[in-house]
C-alpha cells in the first residue's frame, strides 16, 4: 500500500466506482445486517465506500516528493479488511493525526461488523477533519447497527449538508426515520394502560334486579349510574385514578325512576326496579323480547342467576358484612367505626347516654354511662389545644 504518487493514482484508478443503487434494490435487506466475509466487501460499496469524487484527502498527490505517508483506498480495504485494519493501525502509530487513516479504518471495522469501533474511528476522523462527509457516513452506519438510531440520523443529516449530491445519505435518513417511527409507535402501544379488571355479579328478587360491582373504597362523588328502560350505564373513578365503565343491555325492561345505587366500602350496589314480578333467565339480552315467566322465589332464598351453579346469596351478604366488619381502617375512619360498633352493640341505656352526652356537649363528649349523664347536663369539654365557640 505504500508507494509514490503513481501508486496512489493506480489505487484510485483501480477502485470500482460507486454503484448506482436505485429503486427496488435499495428497499430490500441492508447488506450490512447480514454476516459477510471480508472477500465480499465490494458488495457493500453503495453504503460505505467512498465515491471517487470524495476519495481525495488533503495531502493526496504529494507522495511524488516522497513526503506524504502511504494512502489506503477503499479497494485496498475491500480486498482484505482485516489486514487493512492492522496496517492502518500501524500507520496511525506513526501518524496519529491522520484523519484519512481513521476514516478508512472505520470502513474496515464496518466490513468486519465491529460497529462500535467504526463509530470511534469515525469520530476521531471528524475531530481532525470536521468537514469529512465520508466520516459522517461511516459514523452513521456504525451507530445504526448498534441501534443508536437517533444519533445515526443526525450523522446522516450532517453528512448530507456537506454532500447533498450523494443519494446514499437520503437512503439512510429515510431508513432511520422509519425505524424511529416504528419504535415510537411500539412504545406508545406498550405504555397504554390496560383497562382495570373489575368483577361484577347479579341476582334478583321478585321486585328488583341487583348488580354488585366489586370495587373497594370508591367515593360517592366518583360514581355515576344512569338508567334507561333496557340499559344501565355505570361509570366509576377508581382510587387509582383510572376509570371503570360498565354498560349492560338488559334482558327485560326496568323502571328507571325507581332504580337506585349505593356506594359501600367494599362494592357498588345497583338496584333496578322490575315493572312486574317476572323471572329473568339472564341479565343481558340482545334487543329481543323473550317470553316472560312468572317469578317464583325459592324457599331457600337461592336466587337464579346467569351463573352455571346456584349461589346462596344470603350467605354472600353475611360474608360481605363480615368483611366490612373486619376491614382495617386508620385515623378518624377507624375511630368512627369503633363508635358505630359500640352504639350498634350497646343497650338502650348506652345508646341514650351516647346521644345525650354528644348533643349537650356540642360533640365534645361521648359517654356510655347513663347513670352518670342521665342525672346532669353534660358540659362542653373541648380538647386542651382547642377552643369552643358557639355560632
Amino acid at each position: 500500500m505504500a508507494g509514490g504518487g503513481g501508486a496512489v493514482a493506480s489505487a484510485a484508478a483501480a477502485a470500482p466506482p460507486l454503484p448506482k443503487r436505485r429503486g427496488r434494490s435499495l428497499r430490500g435487506r441492508s447488506p450490512l445486517r447480514v454476516p459477510v466475509k471480508p472477500c465480499t466487501a465490494a458488495a457493500l460499496g453503495f453504503v460505505a465506500r467512498v465515491p471517487q469524487r470524495l476519495q481525495k484527502f488533503p495531502g493526496d498527490g504529494m507522495a511524488a516528493a516522497g513526503a506524504a505517508p502511504p494512502r489506503f483506498s477503499d479497494g485496498d480495504v475491500d480486498r482484505d479488511p482485516r489486514a487493512a485494519a492492522q496496517e492502518l493501525t500501524t500507520a496511525l502509530e506513526k501518524n496519529p493525526d491522520d484523519a484519512e487513516y481513521y476514516c478508512q479504518r472505520a470502513y474496515a471495522h464496518i466490513l468486519l461488523q465491529k460497529y462500535a469501533d467504526a463509530v470511534a474511528d469515525a469520530k476521531k476522523s471528524l475531530e481532525l477533519n470536521p468537514s469529512n462527509a465520508v466520516a459522517l457516513l461511516r459514523k452513521g452506519l456504525g451507530e445504526y447497527h448498534i441501534k443508536n438510531y437517533a444519533s445515526a440520523l443526525e450523522s446522516f443529516r450532517e453528512g448530507q449538508r456537506l454532500d447533498n449530491v450523494d443519494d446514499t445519505f437520503t437512503i439512510w435518513i429515510k431508513r432511520c426515520e422509519e425505524t424511529l417511527n416504528a419504535s415510537q409507535t411500539e412504545m406508545n402501544t406498550q405504555q397504554q394502560p390496560l383497562p382495570p379488571k373489575i368483577k361484577y355479579d347479579w341476582y334478583q328478587t321478585d321486585s328488583q334486579v341487583i348488580v354488585t360491582v366489586m370495587i373497594k373504597n370508591a367515593q360517592k362523588n366518583d360514581v355515576s349510574v344512569q338508567f334507561s328502560e333496557k340499559e344501565m350505564n355505570a361509570s366509576v373513578r377508581l382510587p387509582s385514578g383510572e376509570d371503570y365503565n360498565l354498560k349492560l343491555v338488559l334482558l327485560h325492561s326496568i323502571v328507571p325512576e325507581e332504580s337506585t345505587f349505593k356506594v359501600l366500602s367494599t362494592k357498588v350496589e345497583i338496584k333496578m326496579k322490575k315493572p312486574e314480578a317476572v323471572r329473568w333467565e339472564k341479565l343481558e339480552g340482545q334487543g329481543d323480547s323473550p317470553k316472560l315467566k312468572q317469578f317464583t322465589p325459592d324457599t331457600q332464598h337461592l336466587y337464579p342467576s346467569s351463573s352455571h351453579y346456584t349461589r346462596n346469596w344470603d350467605k354472600l351478604v353475611v360474608e360481605i358484612k363480615e368483611e366490612e366488619k373486619n376491614e382495617k381502617l386508620e385515623g378518624d375512619a377507624a375511630l368512627n367505626k369503633l363508635f358505630q360498633q359500640i352504639y350498634s352493640d350497646g343497650t338502650d341505656e348506652v345508646k341514650r347516654a351516647m346521644n345525650k352526652s354528644f348533643m349537650e356537649s356540642g360533640g365534645t363528649v361521648l359517654s356510655t354511662n347513663w347513670s352518670d349523664v342521665g342525672k346532669r347536663k353534660v358540659e362542653v369539654n373541648p380538647p386542651d389545644d382547642m377552643e369552643w365557640k358557639k355560632f
